[in-house]
């Protein structure tokens, strides 16, 4: 294949394609039923808004498009996830050509992306804005690159979209272009393009895209801040000083676990050559070494001033994902032939996340073998279908008080508003509507209705005679032998 990667520079491109394309058609295939975040997505594909909780919207607002264009569905969600991964490695991969000269190496860097755990694993288990960041941070690359390699007031504009877009993905992405400027500012060549007044022009759209989700973010300061703080925090009730050094264990830990696999990788594939490789330098090496431990360092100033002890290996993706370029452009500086290398990193990498994808896909069917069942496992479709059978016609409106039933039941009734009295961040459902079906999750015994819905039903002038819940017991998806899920509801028809 690196031959071909010469004379056909697009082929990587097109297999990437051709894995994320399989990505979509092993998801379909698992199970109708949806993840944590899928649900969620599914969900708050209802609303558009400038601000959803804890998550900047960016990923939201596709989500919204999407489901407003196609419907809510599985395939929506799983298509959206696969694609922006896409765009990640296709920018990411324009953006090595930019500074690397072998098309091998910039084609080792974005296959590279797909060694990292964050994105071989837990994007095809369950990710939404992560992802949206990954796509921002490889967008930025390329525009950053392309600023500094040759500027163009379009290059300026799109390095401007990247960050705006950014900062409405993920909140730990403005960390990256301050990085990014303050690595560049040592060098004489590229300070000149930090220092060029078409940036203005990139921080005025920049601004211009995340200007309205910050004012929600000033009138909701709390809302958007207190979810990964509140996650970070594990440990409140020791000192201080445990705290940050939980912290920085902590820290490490993600780093190690987020870099492992790459460097292994890298190590494996260039074994005997590490020495030199760690040696050489360049221009391109030192500009995106520095990106990456300005990034680290800021994580680690923000786990210790929050006195956090938590760090998830995802958080710290975002940075981690510049490693293959680094380590790529290394190689390219100790001038090593990439070929033989390039012969050996497809297979491996292909290894790894075949074989992760395949495991990940299977786990729905083969858990239930040892009496464990997963989201995915539990019969959404089938409940959905039995109780629009017996009624004879579906509900005009849903209440439940899960954001995991809300989701699913929403991917089977796209016409139909789904709603969860609780939150009131989201416009009020009609709640006189009917037929009325209210949900709720019964996962061993029978569970009386919850106080929201109760309230709820109370509220739209359902009379207590009305308020008997019904059970439906139905088999699970891949079950093993007769074991069934429970589902409670209530039916107010008109």
């Amino acid at each position: 294949m690196h031959d071909k990667v010469d004379r056909r520079p697009n082929l990587v491109f097109i297999t990437l394609a051709g894995y994320f394309l399989l990505c979509v058609v092993l998801r379909l295939a698992a199970s109708p039923s949806l993840e944590i975040d899928e649900a969620e997505q599914a969900y708050l594909s209802q609303f558009l808004q400038l601000g959803y909780g804890p998550q900047p919207p960016f990923y939201n607002w596709l989500q919204y498009g999407l489901a407003q264009l196609l419907g809510p569905s599985l395939a929506t969600m799983t298509l959206l996830k696969n694609g922006l991964l896409f765009l990640c490695c296709l920018f990411y991969g324009l953006a090595a050509q930019l500074v690397l000269r072998d098309r091998r190496l910039s084609a080792i860097s974005m296959l590279g992306i797909l060694s990292l755990p964050p994105v071989f694993l837990l994007a095809q288990r369950d990710l939404s804005h992560t992802v949206a960041a990954l796509f921002a941070v490889s967008l930025f690359l390329y525009g950053f690159l392309r600023t500094l390699t040759r500027p163009s007031l379009f290059s300026y504009l799109l390095t401007g979209v990247a960050v705006g877009v950014g900062v409405i993905s993920k909140y730990n992405f403005v960390v990256v272009p301050i990085a990014a400027i303050l690595a560049a500012l040592p060098e004489p060549e590229l300070r000149k393009r930090i220092f060029d007044w078409r940036i203005l022009a990139a921080i005025g759209i920049a601004a211009a895209i995340a200007l309205p989700h910050g004012v929600w973010v000033l009138q909701n300061l709390d809302a958007a801040s207190s979810g990964t703080l509140n996650e970070m925090k594990e440990r409140e009730a020791e000192g201080r000083l445990m705290q940050s050094l939980h912290g920085v264990f902590a820290l490490a830990s993600a780093i190690i676990g987020g870099s492992l696999v790459p460097l292994l990788v890298f190590g494996l594939v260039f074994r005997g050559k590490i020495r030199a490789i760690w040696q050489a330098e360049s221009q391109w090496t030192r500009l995106i070494g520095r990106i990456l431990v300005l990034c680290l360092l800021a994580v680690l100033l923000v786990v210790l001033g929050v006195a956090a002890t938590h760090v998830r290996e995802k958080w710290l993706v975002l940075f981690l994902v510049l490693l293959p370029l680094y380590l790529c452009l290394k190689i390219e500086a100790a001038q090593i032939d990439p070929a033989p290398g390039f012969r050996r990193f497809v297979p491996l990498v292909a290894c790894i996340v075949l074989g992760t994808l395949v495991i990940v896909s299977a786990r729905a069917v083969v858990r239930p073998w040892f009496g464990d069942y997963s989201k995915l496992n539990i019969p959404y479709a089938s409940f959905v279908e039995a109780v629009v059978e017996a009624e004879g016609r579906p509900p005009a409106l849903v209440l439940t008080n899960d954001k995991q039933v809300a989701g699913n039941i929403r991917t089977r009734l796209a016409d139909v508003m789904v709603a969860i009295p609780h939150l009131s961040d989201f416009p009020p459902a009609d709640a006189a509507k009917r037929p009325l079906l209210v949900v709720w999750r019964d996962e061993k015994n029978p569970s009386p209705l919850p106080a929201t819905l109760r309230a709820a039903l109370k509220a739209s002038g359902v009379e207590e005679s009305a308020q008997m819940p019904r059970q439906l017991e139905l088999p699970y998806i891949y079950a093993a032998g007769p074991d069934h899920y429970r589902f409670n509801y209530i039916w107010v028809g008109e």
